[in-house]
């Protein structure tokens, strides 16, 4: 067999804990990389945006699989900005909002929402080419992924960035208050039965408490360059 190698799409999973700086990785990642972004945590808090809007029974598990499955949820570019977009609906900005976070934390311990957003997921990044980022998409998602980062911070350090955040968008939150919220949140998403925040067996952990975002994306960058030299020696030998 000859000719020249096809050029692998991979699929890469970032997970970690709120304010870790994974969007902006995952973002900045894909950006360099030309592939799709998807940020899985904005899907959850898209699902608990039109749940409390629609005041949906958080208790019939197959009722909340129908009824997160008839939602359709998509990520738009706009210029440099990832929009979401639910039933088109642009939801950016309502779903960032404390209480939102919360009940998206609350709501993503739901198995109908979970099957129902897990599928979804699974078909964006069939084809590889994305960066998917979240807490469970090196472990439940995408188990095989090619490449797996589990990206954390101090928690003082991620109360601080979630604090400047909101600041920036002109939202009023005192600093004890956003503190108090993240610890709630990673108590949430590591104590739940169902996929619970954890650092998969193969992920390559990354500190980013004392790094800035763009080290952190030259970090991953290196890496998944590694990976793809390491693929493409191995595709041209099969194929030639």
């Amino acid at each position: 067999m000859s000719g020249a190698s096809p050029k692998k799409q991979l699929i890469i999973a970032i997970d970690g804990p709120s304010g870790a700086g994974k969007s902006t990785a995952a973002k900045n990642l894909a950006k360099r990389l030309g592939y799709t972004y998807i940020d899985t945590g904005a899907m959850y808090r898209a699902v608990a945006l039109r749940a409390r809007r629609e005041i949906v029974c958080l208790e019939n598990e197959e009722g909340l699989y129908q009824w997160a499955s008839s939602l359709h949820i998509v990520f738009a570019r706009e210029e440099e900005e990832a929009r979401i977009l639910c039933d088109g609906e642009d939801v950016t900005e309502a779903i960032r909002s404390p209480e939102i976070s919360l009940l998206a934390s609350d709501i993503s311990k739901k198995k109908g929402v979970r099957k129902a957003l897990v599928k979804m997921q699974r078909e964006m990044g069939r084809g590889g080419g994305i960066v998917l980022e979240g807490r469970d998409i090196g472990t439940v998602v995408f188990p095989k992924a090619d490449i797996k980062f589990y990206l954390d911070a101090e928690t003082e350090e991620r109360a601080k960035r979630r604090y400047d955040e909101l600041i920036k968008k002109k939202v009023k939150v005192d600093f004890q208050q956003v503190r108090e919220e993240v610890i709630r949140r990673d108590e949430n998403d590591m104590g739940r039965t169902l996929s619970p925040l954890r650092m998969a067996e193969d992920a390559i952990r990354i500190d980013s408490t004392h790094q800035s975002a763009e080290e952190v994306t030259e970090e991953m960058l290196r890496i998944v360059q590694q990976k793809m030299k390491n693929e493409e020696k191995y595709l041209c030998k099969l194929y030639n």
